[in-house]
């Protein structure tokens, strides 16, 4: 009956109808409505943005933004609702529901969703409330993030390169849109943050990074580029977890994993040439320094774990001088944790005090002293150390726990990079209070629940006089009605900066000299107002000023050291990189 009522009474058109694959009235084309499961069709797609595909592109998508000419220009009447918002009034309806989330991880969701809809407002948001914001799309709720990934995974935003892809890597480069990549951060996922080996779901690292290099630096999204080299995971629980996103066997190591390392960072320069900066981030230890000194002298390259932490730290110490008294030279410095960040930061300090006193660094190294899991590094244990640790095995009978090390050493610094939480008890800290007026106490270790002492903590049992920064943000405390504000010693202030110098001079090599003209930079711009609230960093709501500054220092020692070559060099490097930084306004469109 159905069939006589649809076709006129004739039942063979409808067969006919079947046949060549129409559906509802709409001619299938490509036969994808009439293919069964197994059989193959073309995905075809449309190139032209406009209509539903340019509400669907992330790069150009405005939303409610589109005014009335643009909609009809490009076949948006219907798509959307009739009300024409700005930029701005967007940002407050985003800010406002964002602040409904009880949850970080449910905020940092909704912010990854709205960078896959419409990246102008993403970073529009992240820009203009970066303090609220970064904790969200970087640590510590990244962290947590990473742990969940395989659970939260809705779009891939970067490039995985697993063991599968070995032998055809730039075959894989090739695949990402954008052809012209100026910087690309990656990581094998084995140490991320403090949490340890969560392999291919540490995605969630270089895609954060990225996203500060782009709100902080200026960097265009398009030349950013996240990757994840997946070369398996020792993390049990993920090898068991159904959703796990990664390759399920242990880690590669040895020959196999440098041959794909090596042919990454080959494919790599092949693609996108010589001045493309490429950025480790949580490497393990043995892998991470072995990288670093093996393609520094080949690549542009940059560990953000080692060296970036290490010019930020020395940046806070710096202009933490204003409030402690002295030089750097008459300093003391103890670390707990002796792996990438401390033997890094120890490293940078060494060298800066001996650029400072012209006193060689085989000297300078004796104002530092590590203490690593099995207590001081001294000579007597210098048979069983790894070779980064070495240079620091000063003469000194052995220490086995960090109070003893304090009361020995009578250090005025105390710098904790030890990934392990609770470890500045209340006995370290008056023991660092009963040896200086004004001890300066630095707890780095990231996400908030590994920092080895929280800043109420500091404050409280220092008596109010302990000089604080951590890598994870605290709340202000108050103590006997003194409010005291926190540090931050976050990488975010020097990867951004640090970056965009390299890449506006054309740098073709890092030296230390650059990390070191990024520190001066960066202490430089704590002004008398923060030093009065105890804060030996500059606020984060200045940061774009502050990555110009130090884009302009790291440019100028680029070009200080003929490593550039982005000739001839620019008359005013800050009016430079500023006129470079990306901007995430809307545009209009024809």
């Amino acid at each position: 009956m159905a069939s006589t009522l649809i076709n006129g009474g004739d039942s063979s058109v409808l067969d006919m109808d079947k046949k060549a694959g129409y559906g509802g009235g709409v001619d299938d084309v490509y036969g994808e409505d009439s293919a069964t499961e197994d059989q193959l069709v073309t995905p075809w797609t449309v190139s032209v943005a406009s209509g539903y595909t340019l509400l669907r592109d992330p790069h150009h998508n405005k939303g409610l933004a589109f005014t009335e000419k643009e909609r009809d220009a490009h076949y948006l009447r219907g798509l959307l609702p009739p009300a024409v918002l700005t930029q701005e009034l967007q940002e407050k309806r985003l800010m406002h529901n964002l602040r409904q989330y009880e949850v970080p991880l449910h905020r940092y969701t909704a912010m990854m969703d709205l960078q896959e809809r419409n990246e102008r407002l993403f970073y529009k948001l992240l820009i203009d409330n970066v303090e609220e914001l970064l904790p969200v799309v970087y640590t510590p709720t990244v962290g947590e993030a990473c742990q969940k990934y395989g659970s939260i995974f809705r779009r891939p935003q970067g490039l995985y390169i697993s063991l599968k892809e070995k032998g055809k890597i730039l075959e894989v480069l090739k695949n990402w849109p954008e052809r012209n990549i100026q910087v690309i951060v990656v990581t094998d996922g084995e140490r991320i943050l403090g949490l340890g080996d969560l392999g291919c779901q540490g995605m969630g690292i270089p895609v954060g990074k990225l996203s500060l290099y782009t709100a902080l630096g200026g960097l265009r999204p398009s030349a950013c580029l996240p990757i994840t080299i997946d070369v398996g995971t020792n993390n049990e629980k993920l090898l068991n977890d159904e959703f796990y996103i990664g390759l399920r066997h242990k880690r590669a190591t040895g020959q196999e994993y440098a041959e794909l390392l090596e042919e990454f960072m080959t494919a790599v320069k092949q693609n996108y040439g010589e001045k493309v900066l490429i950025q480790f981030e949580d490497f393990a230890n043995h892998n991470a320094f072995e990288l670093l000194s093996r393609y520094s002298s080949s690549h542009l390259v940059f560990n953000d774990d080692i060296q970036g932490t290490a010019s930020v730290v020395l940046a806070g110490l710096i202009s933490a001088l204003k409030l402690v008294g002295g030089k750097l030279a008459d300093h003391k410095f103890l670390f707990l944790g002796a792996g990438e960040a401390g033997t890094g930061i120890a490293e940078l300090i060494a060298l800066e005090i001996s650029k400072q006193t012209k006193a060689p660094v085989e000297e300078t190294r004796k104002k530092i002293w590590l203490v690593d899991s099995k207590g001081l590094i001294v000579k007597s244990r210098i048979g069983s150390l790894q070779h980064f640790k070495q240079p620091w095995a000063h003469e000194h009978e052995p220490v086995k726990e960090l109070l003893d090390a304090v009361k020995a050493i009578k250090p005025t610094v105390l710098i904790g990079s030890s990934g392990v939480g609770k470890t500045f008890t209340k006995e370290v800290v008056e023991a660092m209070a009963s040896l200086n007026e004004k001890p300066l106490i630095l707890a780095l270790s990231n996400p908030t629940s590994q920092s080895e002492c929280t800043a109420e903590e500091a404050y409280t049992w220092s008596k109010g006089r302990a000089i604080f920064a951590s890598g994870s943000p605290f709340d202000p405390v108050n103590y006997e009605g003194k409010v005291f504000v926190p540090g931050q010693a976050n990488n975010a202030y020097i990867f951004p900066g640090f970056g965009l110098g390299l890449i506006i001079s054309g740098a073709i090599r890092v030296h230390d000299d650059m990390l070191l003209a990024a520190s001066e930079a960066l202490a430089a711009q704590v002004s008398e107002e923060n030093y009065g609230k105890g804060l030996i960093y500059p606020p984060f709501t200045n940061i774009r000023k502050i990555s110009a500054h130090i884009a302009a220092n790291v440019a100028a020692k680029v070009y200080e050291l003929g490593l550039a070559s982005h000739l001839p060099r620019p008359k005013d490097l800050v009016k430079y990189a500023e006129s470079c930084m990306y901007s995430p306004l809307y545009r209009s469109y024809r």
